[in-house]
């Protein structure tokens, strides 16, 4: 297992964080790649949840190192306060995490803005500041975790960028600014950079130092491929590149590093937030599927919706990450449903549609092609054998290897680290 990315398929929650705590057992290096603490990993470890929102999830396996990528922005006090989350955990973090220089620092103004924008656009952002976060560093505008290790620096773009906001939201959203004290705010980060100051460092340079070495590297991914902000579904999309090309651009490293890329793949789907959602379930199987699921956002409890498993998406992931394997998740919340559904193509304006629209305006307006799989009425809970499956339980996991044309590595058969079944011996 050299260099892997992982990469959730759908429109994130897929399960991520088990799968790269599963993975990272044998790997050396994880390394978070982009996103936000809007984003959450779920990780249970003998029955005890653990929520992680920027800190990869191989920070529970030790002698691991964790790597915080330039392609993040990070929210210093929500960063400090995970941190010490997993340490009274009795977890140690000391030598074992890293902070990237060249990540983008979430601001309170950032969190104003984006509140603001809210009210009008109903995008279904979490309101902490990652999207405007994002569109400094776009324009150039943005300040660096590396900045706060230059105080006068920081505190001159501070005030800079703090008179462009407070005029813009007063012109465009008519909302008088409050916290929004630039002595404040200066003061409150450089007491979050005397706490971080020993995480903060070249990571691109770490990551690429192991990697040349033949170290194991995994590389994690938040959200998933249909909220990327290229190839998702824009508007209702995150702002950053959540696909597989984001682990290079979010970690500084070269493509030819990458030797494999695992996509996550949720056995149903779902999806949090505003944005089209063509095999949404709005009846009580939905609502059965959220409760079985525990179909709630990590960071924010937000009810997920849910829906039939979608190959005119998931063709659409595959070809844009260029997968070379599979991990389904929560196969169990399937079990007793007698029949199960799946989208195998769109019909839009009396036409058949078999690939992804780039539109959502399209994607709103169409109507799901199913076909009908047969259920299982046996449990699959905790389940470690393929072939100790129902029948009707492998059918399904061999239809979706062969609609999509990616071989399955792993499917997870419960909440606990250790409920999973690897098909071959790739992760072993």
């Amino acid at each position: 297992m050299p260099t892997v990315v992982i990469v959730g398929a759908q429109w994130g929650d897929e399960g991520k964080g088990k799968v790269v705590d599963f993975l990272t057992e044998k790997a050396d290096v994880v390394a978070r790649y982009q996103g936000g603490h809007n984003a959450g990993h779920t990780v249970v470890i003998g029955g005890e949840k653990f929520v992680l929102h920027l800190v990869p999830s191989g920070i529970f396996r030790q002698g691991k190192l964790c790597i915080i990528g330039g392609g993040t922005v990070v929210d210093p006090y929500c960063l400090i306060e995970e941190i010490e989350g997993i340490k009274a955990n009795g977890i140690d973090v000391s030598g074992r995490l890293l902070l990237s220089k060249g990540a983008h620092l979430i601001m309170p103004y950032h969190m104003a803005i984006e509140q603001a924008n809210e009210g009008a656009k109903k995008i279904g952002t979490t309101g902490r500041g990652i999207g405007p976060a994002y569109v400094d560093k776009a324009s150039r505008s943005g300040l660096r975790v590396g900045d706060l290790l230059y105080p006068a620096l920081f505190r001159e773009r501070l005030q800079t960028n703090l008179r462009h906001i407070t005029a813009l939201l007063k012109a465009v959203y008519g909302v008088a600014p409050e916290g929004l004290s630039p002595d404040e705010i200066y003061e409150g980060y450089m007491r979050c950079a005397g706490t971080l100051g020993q995480y903060i460092a070249d990571t691109d340079i770490v990551v690429n130092e192991a990697i040349d070495a033949g170290k194991n590297v995994l590389f994690e991914g938040a959200q998933g491929a249909l909220l990327d902000i290229d190839h998702g579904t824009y508007p209702y999309v995150t702002s950053s590149s959540a696909s597989a090309g984001g682990a290079c651009t979010g970690l500084g490293v070269g493509p030819t590093k990458i030797d494999r890329v695992l996509g996550v793949v949720k056995a149903y789907t779902t999806r949090v937030g505003g944005g089209p959602f063509p095999t949404e379930l709005r009846g009580p199987l939905g609502e059965t599927l959220r409760e079985r699921g525990g179909e709630y956002g990590a960071t924010t409890g937000r009810p997920r919706r849910c829906g039939w498993l979608d190959f005119v998406g998931l063709r659409h992931s595959v070809r844009v990450n260029g997968f070379t394997g599979l991990a389904i998740t929560k196969l169990d919340i399937l079990d007793g449903i007698e029949e199960i559904k799946v989208c195998t193509a769109y019909r839009y304006k009396g036409e058949l549609m078999t690939e992804f629209p780039k539109e959502a305006a399209v994607l709103e307006a169409v109507e799901p092609v199913y076909e009908t799989i047969e259920g299982w009425q046996e449990g699959t809970t905790g389940l470690k054998d393929f072939e100790a499956l129902p029948p009707s339980a492998r059918r399904y996991i061999r239809t979706i290897a062969e609609m999509l044309g990616v071989p399955v590595h792993l499917i997870s058969t419960g909440a606990d680290r250790g409920s999973l079944i690897m098909l071959d011996g790739q992760f072993g």
